[in-house]
Formats: C-alpha cells, sequence, structure tokens
C-alpha cells in the first residue's frame, strides 16, 4: 500500500472520529449551564462577526488560488480553519452561560428564520468532515482529489457562514441584555 494512502487512511480515520464527537459534544454541552457565572452575552455579536470574516476570507481564498498563489490561499485556509474553532469555541461558551433566545418574529419571516437556522445547523455538521477531508487532501498534496471535493466544501462552508451571519442578524433584537 502506498504511503499517502495510508496516511490518508488515517487522516480519515480521525477526520470521522472528530466529526462525531464535535457534534454529540456540542449537544451535550448546549445543555449544561455553568452555576453562578456572568452570562457571556457579549459573545454573539463577535461570533456573528466571525462567521462573516470566515465568509470573506473564503472568497479571498479562491480567488487567491485562481490567480495561482497557492500560499496566500492555504494560509487563508488555515486562518478559516482556526476562525472555525474560534467560533465553536465562543458559542459553547454562550450557551453555557446565557439561557437560549426564542425567536419572536411573526407571519412568514418566522418561517424563513427557522428555514434558514435549521439548513444553517444541518450544514455545520455535515461541513466540518468536508472541511477536514479537503484541507487533507491538499496536505498531502493530492491536489486533484483536493479540487474535486473543495468544488463541494466551498459553496457549503459560504453557506453556513453567511446564513450564520442571517440568524444572528434576525434573532438579535430578541436577546435578552
Amino acid at each position: 500500500m502506498e504511503v499517502s494512502s495510508v496516511k490518508e487512511k488515517r487522516f480519515n480515520r480521525l477526520i470521522t472520529a472528530v466529526s462525531i464527537v464535535i457534534p454529540v459534544v456540542v449537544a451535550f454541552l448546549f445543555g449544561v449551564k455553568i452555576p453562578n457565572v456572568e452570562p457571556l452575552s457579549f459573545l454573539p455579536p463577535i461570533y456573528a462577526s466571525t462567521n462573516g470574516l470566515t465568509a470573506f476570507l473564503l472568497i479571498v481564498a479562491v480567488i487567491a488560488i485562481k490567480k495561482g498563489n497557492r500560499r496566500l490561499h492555504q494560509n487563508v485556509m488555515t486562518l478559516n480553519i482556526a476562525l472555525g474553532l474560534l467560533f465553536l469555541i465562543m458559542y459553547i461558551a454562550y450557551h453555557m452561560t446565557t439561557d437560549s433566545t426564542s425567536y419572536g418574529g411573526v407571519g412568514i419571516v418566522r418561517y424563513v428564520y427557522y428555514f434558514i437556522l435549521i439548513t444553517h445547523i444541518v450544514l455545520s455538521i455535515a461541513i466540518v468532515p468536508l472541511v477536514l477531508r479537503t484541507y487533507a487532501k491538499a496536505y498531502l498534496k493530492d491536489y486533484k482529489g483536493h479540487r474535486a471535493l473543495a468544488k463541494y466544501t466551498f459553496p457549503i462552508w459560504l453557506y453556513v457562514a453567511v446564513t450564520g451571519v442571517i440568524v444572528y442578524l434576525m434573532i438579535s433584537p430578541y436577546y435578552i441584555h
């Protein structure tokens, strides 16, 4: 068996484990409230901004690679993964210290909000293995496989990042401060 194939199998096992552990841990921690701690109510606009920055940087990364700037592309994509991790930490911290906010919109806007929210949540779970596999392909210098996977990863990740901002903007009037 080829060395890169063995490495890819190891990466894929790790990626599968991480892709299962993250949503399970997030779901578990979502129900845990830290007692006697000040709510971290300042975090939602910060992690929404993180989503906005991620969306912008995803576009920068695509432009960079189309112009042949592989180094910039790689650095920006690594930064996007770090931003995703930072988002996850802030999101968990917020929900462990603050009660959930109910959406107060009515009529068709309520249905639009929940459609965006549900697709955002489902795709945010699905994007984890896609991002990690796409990144692993590049790391292993399988650029053909990387490009093939990136065609799916990019639009889904961009959707998740943009809808994260939209969800925040739609629910922010209902936050209790």
